[in-house]
C-alpha cells in the first residue's frame, strides 16, 4: 500500500492528522510546508514507512504511484499534484476542468464544512455549527476507517529550559484575533498568588523548541490553537476556550477541558474582532478549570463547560 498525504498547514490541522498514521498501511509519503517538517520526522512506533517531503521539493514525488492520495488542502495550487502522480483512489479535494474547486463524494462530511463547501460558505458554517463529529472522526470515516481514540504523533524533544505548572499560550494569529481570551493577565496572576509557577509561552525559532517548551509545565491553557494540540499529543492536561471555533471538532483524548463561549453563535467562525467574544467565557470558570487541571494532574473524563448568557 502506497499512500500520499498532501497537509500543508496550519500547523495544528498538521499534527491532528497524525492519528491517520496509526491505521494507514505500508508506505506513507506526506507533502506538507516546511516549517512542519520537524514535527512529522523522528515520530517512533510508527506502524508505516514515512516520508516527509517539503512542499517545495514536491517534484520529488513527479510520477510517482499510489494506491491512494489524500488530498486535504482545498486550493488549486496544491490539487495541481495530482495531475504529477499517478493514484488510484483520491480522497478529498480536486480542481474541476472548470478551475472550480470541488471534492470526492467520500470526503463530503469535512469538505461540505469548508470554504469549498457546494452549499456556499454561510451554509457550510451553518453546518459547522452544528455538526458533533471530531475532525478525526470525519476524515477516518470517508476514508473507511474507524476512529477509535487514535493519538497524535509527535517526535521526542529535549527537555526546555521552560518549566512550571501553567503554561498560558495567550496569542492568536491575525486571521483569528477572536480566539485570543482578553483575561490571560489576571489569570496568570491568580495562579501564581496560589502558588502556582506559570509562563508564558513564548515565541521560539523552531516548533520543536514551542513543544519542548510545551512537554515543560503539567497543564497548558490556549485559545484553540496549535499549543492546545502539542498539550494533547504530550498527554499534558489542557484547558481549551472556544471563542469563535467548533470545540466539537477537537477530540479530547480525555485530558482536555473545554470552554465554551455563551455567544459561539454570534460570533461562530467570524474572522473580524469584537470585544465581546473575547470576554464572554468568565474568568472564574476559567480559573476553576485550570486550577483542577493544574493541581490533579489530570482533568479526568472530557469536560464541555458550556457557561450561560
Amino acid at each position: 500500500m502506497k499512500t500520499l498525504i498532501v497537509k500543508l498547514g496550519a500547523t495544528g490541522d498538521v499534527v491532528r492528522t497524525t492519528p491517520l498514521l496509526r491505521q494507514l498501511k505500508g508506505e506513507v509519503v506526506w507533502l506538507t510546508a516546511s516549517r512542519n517538517k520537524p514535527l512529522l520526522e523522528g515520530l517512533e512506533g510508527l506502524p508505516v514507512t514515512l516520508e516527509v517531503v517539503n512542499w517545495e521539493d514536491r517534484s520529488n514525488v513527479r510520477g510517482r504511484s499510489f494506491d491512494l492520495l489524500i488530498q486535504l488542502e482545498d486550493d488549486a495550487e496544491t490539487a495541481a499534484i495530482q495531475k504529477a502522480v499517478r493514484a488510484t483512489r483520491l480522497f478529498g479535494a480536486y480542481e474541476r476542468e472548470t478551475g472550480v474547486m470541488s471534492y470526492t463524494s467520500d470526503s463530503r462530511r469535512w469538505f461540505d464544512l469548508s470554504l469549498i463547501s457546494e452549499f456556499g460558505r454561510t451554509k457550510a458554517d451553518e453546518l459547522k455549527l452544528r455538526n458533533r463529529s471530531t475532525y478525526q472522526e470525519l476524515i477516518f470515516e470517508g476514508l473507511g476507517l474507524k476512529f477509535s481514540g487514535e493519538e497524535y504523533f509527535l517526535p521526542p524533544t529535549v527537555e526546555s529550559e521552560l518549566a512550571g505548572d501553567v503554561a498560558i499560550a495567550p496569542e492568536a494569529g491575525a486571521v483569528w484575533p477572536m480566539k485570543k481570551w482578553a483575561h490571560f493577565g489576571w489569570l496568570k496572576a491568580e495562579l501564581e498568588r496560589r502558588g502556582l509557577k506559570v509562563n508564558y509561552l513564548p515565541t521560539r525559532p523552531t516548533l520543536l523548541e514551542h513543544l519542548a517548551d510545551v512537554r515543560g509545565h503539567r497543564c497548558v491553557v490556549s485559545g484553540d490553537s496549535l499549543p492546545m494540540h502539542l498539550a494533547l499529543g504530550s498527554r499534558i492536561p489542557c484547558v481549551a476556550l472556544f471563542n469563535c471555533t467548533s470545540p466539537w471538532e477537537i477530540h479530547d483524548y480525555g485530558i482536555l477541558t473545554r470552554l465554551v463561549s455563551p455567544l459561539l453563535d454570534e460570533f461562530f467562525y467570524k474572522r473580524g474582532f469584537d470585544a465581546r467574544a473575547t470576554t464572554a467565557i468568565e474568568q472564574d470558570e476559567v480559573l476553576s478549570a485550570v486550577l483542577h487541571s493544574a493541581e490533579t494532574g489530570t482533568n479526568g473524563a472530557s469536560r464541555d463547560c458550556v457557561l450561560p448568557a
